[in-house]
């Protein structure tokens, strides 16, 4: 079954409002049956495209994730990774700077992990931040220490969505192709996400008090999603707003989105040389003698 994609994507320059946006779509998939169909051929489709991505090791992929807590983020990246080569991927999350981070500029941090040639890297959350929790929390900001800190609240987030579009646009010259998605979740998908874990026993761990106070500045967060998302998808580095208050239509779609990534790379296998040939058979006429 084929996804298409073209209501997720948001386009170059375009104005986000996320309360137009639906958090939850016509589903997918017409039984849980047919959903761990859907998935299996998706995570079959994607394990040989990790397979011929990792071989021909001209490209490589980074695949973010932004999202509200509880959004379905880490599920999303075990289930639509669960049939992936683990030499072939790697996954980063990115917690609350250390001391030694903030003594770098934003981008420094995330920078180290970027993937290699080959491979696919995941971000939990990323560079992003900068712009999301470090906007709604300045205090953050603050410790940052950034040389000009009189700035007005618009010059510093435009500069640093300028920065990202800049470092997305060396990577992509370079051969990193950029995926980013935000799982679109509803603030009464949350509520009932977080009560699940108060009521599951082996969910408890899941949530903490920093949860429910962040849950107070909702708005704060989708106003700073809206802006960055606006500012920073671009033809070449787009963002998808994937409905998220039904999980298992989120991977699907997730899913489909790193198909159709990796699926335009239009990938070969390393040509063999006709040297190589005869090498190959020299080895093969070893091993049979």
């Amino acid at each position: 079954m084929k996804i298409h994609l073209k209501h997720f994507r948001i386009g170059h320059g375009r104005q986000v409002d996320l309360r137009e946006r639906p958090t939850r779509v016509d589903p997918l998939y017409t039984s849980r049956r047919d959903y761990r169909k859907i998935l299996g051929q998706h995570v079959s489709t994607l394990s040989a495209l990790q397979q011929l991505h990792y071989a021909s090791s001209k490209h490589a992929i980074l695949l973010i994730f932004q999202a509200m807590d509880a959004a379905g983020k880490d599920g999303a990246i075990r289930h639509v990774m669960s049939g992936v080569n683990p030499q072939g991927c790697q996954v980063f999350s990115f917690k609350h700077p250390s001391a030694v981070e903030l003594e770098h500029d934003f981008l420094w941090r995330t920078t180290r992990d970027l993937p290699e040639r080959g491979r696919i890297g995941i971000f939990n959350r990323s560079y992003y931040e900068e712009v999301l929790i470090v906007r709604v929390h300045r205090t953050i900001l603050q410790s940052e220490d950034i040389p000009d800190p009189k700035r007005d609240d618009t010059g510093i987030w435009e500069s640093r969505y300028r920065s990202i579009r800049e470092l997305e646009r060396h990577l992509h010259a370079n051969g990193t192709r950029i995926v980013k998605i935000f799982l679109h979740m509803s603030e009464e998908e949350q509520a009932k996400r977080f009560i699940a874990r108060i009521d599951a026993a082996d969910k408890n761990w899941k949530l903490s008090l920093a949860d429910i106070e962040e849950r107070k500045s909702w708005s704060a967060y989708r106003n700073a999603y809206e802006d960055c998302i606006g500012a920073t998808s671009t033809d070449d580095s787009p963002w998808f707003v994937v409905p998220a208050d039904d999980k298992d239509n989120a991977r699907l779609i997730v899913s489909q989105i790193l198909v159709d990534a990796l699926d335009r790379l239009g990938m070969s296998y390393p040509e063999v040389t006709a040297a190589r040939k005869q090498q190959l058979q020299s080895i093969r006429a070893g091993l049979v003698s």
